[in-house]
């Protein structure tokens, strides 16, 4: 491993849980307002996870308001606090793009059913 390799293995996060596209998740990100900072959640369904090591992002999707809202976070960055699993879907792509184009009921994912 070269030196690069090494510095961006430093700068990962060791909590980053395991999700994939499909998902519902909450994810916890800092928000500075005036000089105060806060932790704000936005929870919504994964559409793309993309890039690798220190650089991987995640794109989250949900519907406010009837509106459609996309946010990207990037996973290792200290501003994203936390993320949460909230349901786990059952799709068949890595990239959810086509949701987008969807509306109510016809954006719905399978959830996958976990034994307990």
């Amino acid at each position: 491993m070269n030196v690069i390799d090494l510095i961006q293995k430093e700068q990962e996060k060791p909590s980053v849980p395991d999700f994939r596209p499909g998902d519902t998740v909450k994810v916890y990100s800092k928000v500075v307002e005036g000089g105060k900072e806060r932790i704000q959640m936005f929870e919504g369904t994964v559409t793309v996870r993309k890039g690798g090591g220190s650089a991987e992002s995640i794109t989250v999707r949900r519907i406010a308001h009837g509106v459609g809202v996309e946010k990207s976070f990037l996973l290792h960055s200290p501003r994203v606090d936390r993320i949460e699993i909230s349901k786990r879907g059952i799709v068949r792509r890595s990239r959810l793009y086509y949701l987008s184009d969807k509306i109510g009921k016809a954006a719905r994912i399978k959830e996958k059913k976990v034994a307990k």
